[in-house]
């Protein structure tokens, strides 16, 4: 769900800008800097997950300019990491694919929009409704929050960048429906899947990776 050329402007453009420029500078102020700075384990993954997902955004299927699909995989750099870290490192991850040609600068705020900072909120928000409604549970939590989380936050994603498009009259509803929006919920499942595998293996081998998650109330204490 990637805008690969120069599509959208006017107000929507800007609409966007605003909006992504603003959830950048809120995880800014908001990023535990002290902590990252001081972590020499921390700072690795954080750098080695941007790059990771630098590489995964490579891999992408489309018919038309714009109506892109590749996997996310924000959910899990939510659950790692927490909401404001995730945007960082996905907005760096998107700085890296336009450096080298893969993504257009002027569609950077839009993609930041649509590819980091509405799916992090959609996970993050599935992840607080899941801590404060239902019980801590392992497999709540995975499967929640990690295979359900990642497959609604890129859905969530895709209507978004399918609702700029048809907004500002780029595609026609029905090219929109036809070669993107029918074909979310294919990518929803192996979303969630690669997601849940994912968190999967760092909560039975690394819980201390995930900074939402705490073993000693998920697991020692059921």
């Amino acid at each position: 769900m990637n805008l690969t050329t120069d599509l959208i402007g006017g107000f929507w453009f800007w609409l966007a800008q605003g909006v992504y420029f603003l959830g950048l500078l809120i995880a800014l102020y908001s990023a535990p800097w002290r902590t990252l700075l001081s972590n020499r384990q921390l700072q690795h993954l954080f750098l080695g997950t941007t790059v990771i997902l630098m590489l995964l955004w490579q891999m992408r299927a489309g018919i038309s300019p714009g109506l892109g699909i590749h996997f996310l995989g924000v959910t899990v750099l939510t659950l790692m990491f927490g909401w404001d870290l995730a945007i960082l490192a996905a907005s760096l991850a998107l700085l890296g694919t336009s450096i080298i040609g893969q993504e257009s600068w002027q569609g950077f705020a839009v993609n930041g929009l649509c590819t980091i900072i509405i799916p992090v909120f959609v996970s993050y928000g599935i992840l607080r409704l899941v801590e404060a409604k239902l019980p801590l549970n392992f497999f709540i939590y995975l499967f929640l929050c990690g295979f359900l989380g990642a497959g609604v936050a890129t859905v969530s994603g895709g209507l978004s960048m399918g609702f700029l498009l048809w907004i500002s009259e780029v595609y026609s509803g029905a090219k929109i429906y036809q070669e993107y929006i029918q074909y979310l919920p294919l990518i929803m499942f192996p979303e969630g899947l690669l997601n849940g595998i994912i968190m999967t293996g760092m909560m039975v081998f690394y819980p201390d990776w995930i900074r939402t998650f705490d073993a000693t109330k998920y697991i020692d204490e059921q």
